[in-house]
């Protein structure tokens, strides 16, 4: 009886290492032996409506690990976009989303951080709220994650070229108070558009204003009350309706754009960090 007891002792302690071992294995997938990025910011970065679209092709998280991986001698990668329409740093806060969603990631190695167009609109002083709160984002992104690489972003030409110069000078000035390189991708982005100023925006469009015999048309395309098209598909048919194509938010190119431009510049960090 005492042998029986003791085998049946013995297998049962094995069975709990064993399971303890898988759990922690399932727990720790996520980041082993990958490097871990996350990407924060907001509309720009999130892609909310070409999600809701549901469109042929991968989003830019995917895109992103697909073009590292594709230069054949960097390491495997994990890219985790934790970014919100809408959202802008004091209210990643406030919403208790930061602490929910960002604080307790593991293993990450790199942040790539882009705010500014929704803080120019919500913050009262602008100048001088924006950079505080940019300081404070750091601030947290070192404590929570004391071992990534920090990288702010400017933003995209979206608001027109002087209200970018001032977000970005804002985001260049803190960045330099924090010893930071920023990843300039405004002139790849702006580069760009200029092959054709409208091939990296989707089109929205408010679809009372489409004339109503062009509604079982646009059936398809509409979210929300809002006519949504990922590329140029209608613009011969609507393009000439005022408005149109006043939307700047990246359709799967634009977001492609920045995909590039990002696995270039990491892709430079990563080989710089192997031959150290």
């Amino acid at each position: 009886m005492n042998f029986r007891y003791f085998l049946l002792r013995t297998l049962l302690a094995t069975a709990f290492i064993a399971l303890i071992t898988i759990s922690a294995e399932e727990v720790c997938a996520e980041h082993n032996g990958k490097v871990q990025i996350l990407l924060l910011g907001d509309s720009t970065t999130e892609g909310s409506i070409p999600r809701l679209m549901k469109p042929e092709g991968p989003h830019l998280e995917t895109v992103l690990e697909q073009l590292l991986a594709a230069e054949g001698d960097l390491p495997a990668t994990q890219v985790i976009n934790s970014s919100l329409s809408g959202e802008y740093i004091d209210r990643l806060f406030s919403s208790g989303r930061y602490d929910r969603d960002v604080a307790k990631l593991p293993g990450i190695d790199y942040i790539f951080i882009r705010y500014g167009l929704n803080d120019r609109g919500r913050l009262k002083d602008f100048a001088t709220e924006f950079p505080e709160d940019f300081h404070e984002l750091l601030a947290r992104l070192r404590q929570d994650h004391p071992s990534a690489m920090l990288i702010p972003m400017t933003v995209i030409p979206f608001s027109g070229e002087e209200r970018s110069k001032e977000i970005n000078d804002l985001i260049f000035e803190v960045s330099r108070e924090e010893g930071l390189e920023v990843f300039d991708i405004y002139p790849r982005y702006a580069a760009e558009l200029e092959k054709g100023h409208n091939m990296l925006n989707y089109r929205r469009y408010n679809l009372a204003k489409v004339p109503e015999k062009y509604h079982e048309l646009v059936k398809p395309f509409v979210i929300k009350g809002q006519v949504c098209v990922m590329s140029n598909e209608l613009d011969a048919i609507l393009g000439d309706l005022p408005g149109w194509y006043n939307d700047r938010h990246p359709n799967l190119a634009g977001y492609n754009v920045i995909a590039d431009e990002t696995a270039k510049y990491l892709g430079k960090i990563l080989r710089d960090k192997k031959e150290q």
